[in-house]
């Protein structure tokens, strides 16, 4: 961590002075450092994830404040709010084994989030997703993509074995057990999907889709899960608008260069000027519309080229890999899950967002982790990792109370398995 915050600090001290609030980046720091010093004695975390999200956060920090000095000061304090939640609520998160007795709550929180959202919701670019108090926005869906992961932990971890043995002709005993599993996912899928935000919805599909094959091994689900999605994209794409749009500046970008093709022709200007070596860093000119949220990507590989791209790509890369790690090392299926999901989250979210800045994928309005600005996204995304951290502990060194004993780690709390 202390090497994290070097580099952090080395490339903070390219920007102008005064740029940033020096108080509050020590303080920051030191929520850092307390962040891994506090945890219980001989248990054995690995450091290296919480390290990891600070340096890349401190990158994206110097990155937001070079494009924008006064959304570089609110990034500021939403990276020490974020810091100061993950050690204030460590003993919430540290139970975080408990969460699996109350799953049908995540989908009433999420269900009550989004009801909040649409009543009193500000709309920005074509979505209403924010809520805005005594001049502070939130996102509320960056909460509801972690209890999505919650919800779905807890119920595959209790009835995953009676839906892998469940036989797919047996409809209505089927129904019985993925009814609630199909009606938490696709409540929140519709309700994205009517708010505009289809990149979310997107990134709730792909979760989805990979915990349910990890708890259940059912290649029909999936793939029934995701012909579904494809008829209702189509649907939408032929219905809405602004799906539409997104589509066609994808697939043809130059046929409206000044109007819905700009930004992404800005971009893909933007990759080509950075080069291998890239511009230098204050010294490119990513003339994008709205560059420290959606194509931030786009304005680092300018001014680090390539290589720096590749090694910001390689630094997500050992972050979700010791998470899958962790999650490969629990004894037990929920904490297996509710890892997996999470790491899950985190790599789609970074595949999405770079998919569309260089023109893989189209587009979608989802933050680059711990670099695009945006207090919740870093909120949420600390979290994450923290919990992570914690899981990453719990199986090498102190046992978890809660961990089933000797001999039955993996046997699950379920019914009869349907015939």
């Amino acid at each position: 961590m202390a090497l994290a915050l070097g580099v952090d600090a080395f490339a903070l001290s390219i920007l102008p002075a005064n740029a940033l609030s020096r108080p509050l980046l020590v303080l920051s720091a030191a929520l850092a450092l307390a962040w891994v010093a506090i945890q219980p004695r001989g248990d054995d975390r690995d450091d290296l994830l919480p390290a990891l999200a600070v340096l890349i956060a401190g990158v994206g920090l110097m990155l937001v404040t070079r494009l924008s000095a006064d959304l570089g000061r609110r990034q500021e304090i939403g990276m020490l709010v974020s810091l100061a939640l993950v050690v204030v609520l460590r003993p919430v998160l540290e139970s975080y084994r408990r969460w699996s007795q109350v799953k049908y709550l995540w989908v009433l929180l999420s269900i009550a989030l989004f009801a909040v959202v649409a009543i009193a919701g500000t709309e920005v670019n074509g979505a209403k997703l924010w809520l805005r108090f005594a001049g502070v926005s939130f996102q509320p869906v960056e909460l509801i993509k972690l209890f999505l992961v919650f919800f779905l932990a807890a119920y595959l971890a209790e009835r995953g074995e009676v839906i892998a043995q469940a036989a797919p002709w047996r409809l209505r005993a089927s129904l019985r057990y993925l009814g609630p599993l199909f009606l938490g996912w696709g409540t929140a899928m519709a309700i994205l999907v009517l708010q505009h935000d289809v990149g979310m919805a997107v990134l709730f599909l792909g979760v989805f889709v990979i915990m349910l094959y990890a708890g259940t091994r059912r290649l029909d689900l999936v793939l029934g899960s995701l012909a579904v999605f494809a008829a209702a994209a189509l649907i939408a794409a032929r219905h809405f608008a602004y799906l539409r749009v997104r589509i066609d500046v994808w697939l043809h970008p130059f046929a409206d260069p000044l109007g819905s093709g700009y930004q992404a022709l800005m971009a893909l200007f933007s990759l080509a000027a950075g080069g291998l070596f890239g511009t230098g860093l204050r010294l490119g000119h990513p003339a994008i519309p709205d560059v420290a949220t959606d194509y931030i990507y786009a304005a680092w590989s300018e001014e680090a080229g390539l290589l720096g791209a590749c090694i910001l790509l390689a630094l997500y890369a050992v972050l979700i890999w010791r998470a899958f790690g962790v999650a490969r090392r629990r004894p037990d299926l929920y904490s297996k899950l509710l890892v997996l999901g999470l790491a899950s989250l985190l790599g789609l979210q970074i595949f999405v967002i770079v998919g569309g800045v260089v023109g893989l994928l189209p587009l979608t309005g989802i933050t680059l982790p711990f670099i695009s600005y945006g207090g919740s996204s870093l909120v949420a995304n600390f979290l994450l990792v923290d919990i992570v951290w914690i899981a990453s502990g719990l199986g090498a060194g102190l046992r978890d109370p809660a961990d089933p004993p000797a001999g039955g780690a993996t046997r699950l709390r379920s019914e009869t398995a349907i015939p």
